[in-house]
């Protein structure tokens, strides 16, 4: 049986802090989550409307690198924090048209998508371990992930 919820955490393991949200995925897996599908994925555009069809919510767990916050933030967005990109590539395709698209497509598709994101500096470091700082930063990000699923599930 498929939960009615779905965890998936976006990331590279080999990109050093970028695979932040894949090491808290890893943690989550090991906690007794009611209904709740733990997963992660490399993919990303187009491939998340597969993945994210037939779920009634989706936590998705990235990181972000936006400047105005001290690496180790964990930043709680909506769909309604995000807004339609043209990308540098008509092939490139975000959250906001896959979730857009869905809906043309009338795919069964979560009504209720978040994102907790983890702010980093560095994206692009080959390694495959995360920096002192973002390490220490995971068990915040787990626990703010875990309080969002158990508001999910008090709720109905």
């Amino acid at each position: 049986m498929v939960a009615s919820t779905l965890l998936l955490a976006l990331g590279n393991d080999i990109m050093g802090d970028d695979g932040a949200a894949l090491t808290a995925a890893q943690h989550l897996k090991a906690r007794d989550l009611e209904d709740v599908d733990v997963s992660d994925t490399l993919e990303a555009g187009l491939a998340l409307l597969e993945i994210l069809s037939g779920y009634r919510r989706v936590l998705l767990l990235d990181t972000i690198v936006t400047g105005n916050h001290p690496p180790g933030t964990v930043l709680a967005l909506s769909q309604r924090d995000f807004t339609k990109v043209l990308g540098s590539s008509p092939h490139y395709a975000g959250l906001p048209e896959v979730i857009e698209l869905a809906r043309q497509l009338a795919v069964a598709f979560p009504l209720d998508i978040r994102v907790l994101a983890l702010e980093i500096e560095q994206p692009t470091d080959f390694s495959d371990t995360l920096s002192p700082l973002i390490q220490a930063a995971i068990p915040g990000y787990v626990q703010k992930a875990v309080d969002i699923l158990h508001g999910w599930r008090r709720a109905g």
